[in-house]
Formats: C-alpha cells, sequence, structure tokens
C-alpha cells in the first residue's frame, strides 16, 4: 500500500509542477511531503524528498510560465 501512495506522491508532484506558478508549486510540495511523512516508510520519504527537490530545481518552459500567470 504505501508504494501506491509513494507512487501517487510522485503524480500529485508531477501534476502540480505542470500545473502551478513556482511558488504555488513549492508550496504544493510541501504540503504533499507533510503528508507523505506520515504514511511512507523513511527510505521511500527520503526518495520522494530527493525527487520534490529535483523537481524545485527544475525551469519551466517561459511559454507555459507566462500563460499559467495568464490563468490568475
Amino acid at each position: 500500500m504505501s508504494e501506491q501512495i509513494f507512487h501517487a506522491c510522485k503524480e500529485l508532484i508531477n501534476d502540480a509542477k505542470e500545473g502551478c506558478a513556482d511558488l504555488v508549486f513549492k508550496e504544493v510540495c510541501l504540503e504533499v511531503l507533510s503528508k507523505a511523512r506520515n504514511v511512507l516508510t523513511e527510505k521511500q520519504f527520503e526518495h520522494l524528498v530527493d525527487y520534490a527537490s529535483e523537481k524545485m530545481q527544475e525551469k519551466i518552459p517561459f511559454e507555459l510560465q507566462q500563460k499559467l500567470m495568464a490563468h490568475r
């Protein structure tokens, strides 16, 4: 079960990366991580933190950033 939760958390992070401005994305990541801490194994949680960190460091294309800002 925790493996399914782990993959669902990664999907939430991916979806947020594609659909949110950077600041909102970071807030979503923190929320996902805070909830995942209680249900994942220590190893899974560490992997999820690493994954979220990598996604936070990625830059989204300028065109997508502009599109997201226009939807505010």
